[in-house]
């Protein structure tokens, strides 16, 4: 993951206020501005929905994007970004404001908002790897399949953008009323793939599996099998490309979740983000 000169002040900047943002946090999305602004030329978009948050990213021009928002926020630029084809050529800055900041901070940007605004100004750049599936989905942080439910009552979030952004909306605005007990998650009986070579096959049953990107154009992948009495010891791999399949199953990735399906593919691009982060 290299690191590159820090951005001159006089660079434009396109900053794009999350809707989510301005409604759970105005105060930091005021003060994230004010440091923005006395520090570069900034143009400040307020989209009210996908559609508009994409329209601004498409239009920036030679103005650098900084995202104001949570991690859904973040990986929403990133997934456009992508299928647009335009990563490579493009430098995202973002300062988190939000209740999921989780992923933000994983990466190395500040969750503060006057330190991430600084570092908007101040940073570097870093190359950083990402997980991209056989749908075009991207990865930043964390890949997990969790626990099967015999009920199949994980909860799963609809794969097109402008639902996810409304989703995430209404759950911020709208109190959440209490989830039913689980019923007891079992474990899953998927194939896990790394480079071909089958680390986990359909006749041992696992509890969870991990994948992550690790730097250098490889992720690393853990296996955790079930077990009964002692707990089993985790599988290790490390690798470009790996495969799950079997049984319908459910993944967390990010802040998202997505499935069910019978198999997916990840593909590590290496260094395919650019993220400022402080110098």
């Amino acid at each position: 993951m290299a690191e590159v000169a820090t951005f001159a002040t006089s660079d434009q900047l396109l900053v794009v206020i999350d809707p989510v943002a301005r409604h759970t946090d105005g105060e930091s999305v005021r003060i994230a501005k004010d440091v923005l602004s006395a520090g570069a030329a900034t143009k400040v978009c307020l989209p009210e929905g996908p559609e508009e948050f994409a329209r601004a990213l498409a239009r920036r021009g030679t103005r650098r994007p900084v995202v104001v928002g949570d991690d859904r926020a973040l990986v929403r630029a990133v997934s456009l970004l992508h299928r647009q084809r335009e990563l490579a050529g493009c430098v995202l800055s973002v300062v988190p404001v939000g209740a999921v900041l989780n992923l933000a901070g994983a990466l190395g940007v500040p969750t503060g908002a006057v330190a991430a605004a600084r570092a908007v100004l101040d940073g570097v750049e870093r190359r950083l790897d990402l997980l991209v599936d056989d749908s075009d989905g991207v990865v930043l942080g964390a890949l997990r399949i969790p626990p099967v439910s015999p009920t199949g009552s994980t909860e799963c979030v609809d794969g097109r953008p402008w639902v996810r952004t409304y989703q995430s909306l209404v759950r911020t605005l709208v109190p959440a009323r209490p989830a039913p007990a689980p019923s007891g998650p079992g474990p899953a009986r998927l194939r896990v793939e790394v480079d071909g070579v089958t680390l986990v096959d359909l006749d041992q049953p696992v509890e969870g599996i991990s994948v992550t990107p690790h730097g250098s154009g490889t992720a690393s992948v853990e296996v955790r099998p079930a077990s009964v009495g002692a707990e089993a010891a985790p599988l290790l791999a490390r690798g470009r490309r790996v495969t799950v399949s079997g049984a319908d199953f459910r993944y967390r990735a990010d802040a998202t979740e997505a499935g069910p399906v019978r198999r997916r593919t990840w593909t590590v691009w290496e260094g395919a983000l650019g993220l400022v982060v402080p110098a």
